[in-house]
């Protein structure tokens, strides 16, 4: 790869090597690159919604940078080194938030100035740097992930071995400007991943599980989970005759056999759409939403039973075993108060289920994802109750529901929730206080009500905190005062005389 290699060196050139360039341009340059297959594949899988279906002002909602997913599904697999290619200030916020979700491993980095990104000097270290590390004694598989900059300068990790001395190598690009969330990028990896591995076992025999291989037809989970689920998922199929198989995405690259050797694919996040795609190429049946509560649950075990062929009477067996004991624990652990949620899981329409038949008056859900057909029958679910339910939901969105709506409690992001509690509403945070509960089956019927009511009955304590301190730190008055601050509204009206005279100049000259 040379300087002619590179359509439009001058898209990644400036302030940050082209990391503020915008959206639009990087896209543009990334195109020019060589890049549009994949981009467009992006666009297929992750949709945005557009300003026409009510996607909010940003048109993509706001998270952490996507590329975070990828590497959090590569540095939670044993014998996997994941290596990022981008910008160094990029490298090391997503290292640093990788290390602060406890990955206890290096990432590797292979670092670029504008000469080596134009003239391609930068491949040819990502090559070196990934025959240096493909040690058969240390890896299964080497991830190198081409973040923003990379990918909008065209460089073709596509170019590089599929395997070096037998250890696999996955490239892909995860740029904030084709994959909307780092939810979805966890899909990139883990379909990438897929697709090596079913080549793998169309080719031949390939490595057992290391627990082995069920002798009952297993069932697959798609989407990251809370470590219990899976356990009391496999409590619901065992009168069925079925067993519960590897979650994706996995921890082991042996584990991705398994996973594409089931009887089924439950679709638990709704937004694995690479990875379905390589479960339907295998020729896998696609089970949408979750067993949450006792209708979801209800639901769930019929459609599971019909796509393996489950004679009925061992499904009403499974159900007449588990749905009196889901209903009995969400009678004796109610929930009352109406509550909003909003998240970027792809768990949020579950959690929403989960919560009406525990009692809770739930009127708004968001969700950063898209609406996919794996979800629709919490939707349906869901609308049917009278709930709103806004995919790729912007912060905007969200914090107009909890104003809108009053709840007793707000569930959210991080600035939802920073939004409630200003406001005096009680908020918990979704990833940390709700996704790190079960919600599937018996366990996670109760799982919620204890962190739930304990927090809406904190709403006496907001008040009071409210009232003592009032409007301190509010607005100009905000910072570090040696006194008691003074209000000077002439100058503030001086200010807003000078802004309607700037804006009315502004307007003549475009008129001009």
């Amino acid at each position: 790869m040379g300087a002619n290699d590179l359509p439009n060196p001058a898209a990644v050139e400036g302030d940050g090597l082209g990391c503020h360039s915008g959206k639009a341009q990087l896209l543009a340059a990334a195109q020019a690159a060589g890049k549009s297959e994949v981009l467009a594949q992006y666009a297929k899988d992750y949709p945005l919604q557009g300003p026409a279906a009510g996607a909010g002002p940003h048109e993509q909602p706001q998270s952490m940078c996507p590329a975070f997913g990828s590497l959090r599904v590569g540095l939670r697999m044993r014998r996997t080194h994941t290596i990022l290619s981008g910008s160094a200030c990029c490298v090391y916020g997503l290292t640093f938030t990788s290390h602060f979700y406890g990955a206890r491993r290096s990432v590797g980095y292979v670092p670029f100035n504008s000469e080596t990104l134009v003239t391609g000097k930068l491949f040819e270290d990502i090559r070196d740097t990934v025959h240096a590390q493909a040690d058969p004694a240390l890896y299964d598989a080497i991830v190198i992930i081409n973040l923003c900059v990379p990918t909008a300068s065209g460089v073709p990790l596509q170019l590089l071995p599929k395997d070096i001395n037998g250890v696999r190598i996955i490239g892909i690009d995860v740029p904030g400007f084709g994959v909307p969330t780092h939810a979805e990028a966890k899909d990139v990896l883990a379909g990438a991943m897929l697709r090596y591995a079913r080549g793998e076992a169309e080719a031949g025999p390939v490595t057992a599980p290391r627990n082995g291989v069920s002798d009952k037809p297993t069932i697959t989970l798609l989407g990251e989970m809370f470590p219990a689920d899976p356990v009391g998922i496999g409590m619901l199929l065992e009168p069925m005759g079925l067993a519960c198989g590897p979650v994706v995405p996995t921890r082991e690259w042996r584990e991705l056999y398994a996973a594409l050797d089931c009887a089924a694919v439950a679709a638990i996040h709704p937004f694995y759409t690479a990875s379905v795609r390589e479960f339907e190429a295998a020729g896998r049946a696609i089970v949408p939403s979750a067993p949450v509560g006792h209708d979801g649950t209800e639901a769930w075990l019929q459609a599971i039973g019909s796509a393996t062929n489950v004679p009925q009477a061992l499904i009403d067996a499974a159900k007449n075993q588990w749905l009196p004991a889901i209903k009995g624990a969400l009678a004796r652990t109610p929930v009352q108060g109406r509550i909003t949620v909003s998240g970027y899981e792809g768990s949020e329409l579950l959690v929403a289920r989960l919560l009406i038949e525990s009692g809770a008056d739930v009127p708004y859900v968001g969700t950063a994802c898209p609406k996919t057909p794996w979800s629709a029958p919490d939707l349906e679910w869901l609308n049917a109750r009278g709930v709103r339910v806004q995919y790729r939901a912007s912060l905007e969105q969200d914090i107009d529901a909890v104003r809108e709506f009053r709840p007793d409690l707000a569930i959210g992001t991080t600035p939802v929730v920073q939004a409630a509690k200003q406001a005096a509403i009680p908020a918990l945070y979704f990833t940390n206080l709700i996704s790190a509960r079960p919600l599937m089956g018996v366990m996670g019927a109760g799982s919620l009500a204890q962190v739930i009511n304990a927090a809406i009955g904190n709403k006496a304590r907001f008040d009071r905190m409210r009232d003592f301190f009032g409007g301190v730190g509010d607005g100009d008055q905000s910072g570090v005062w040696e006194e008691v601050p003074k209000a000077h509204p002439e100058f503030r009206a001086d200010t807003r005389r000078q802004v309607i005279k700037l804006l009315k100049k502004r307007k003549a000259e475009e008129m001009i």
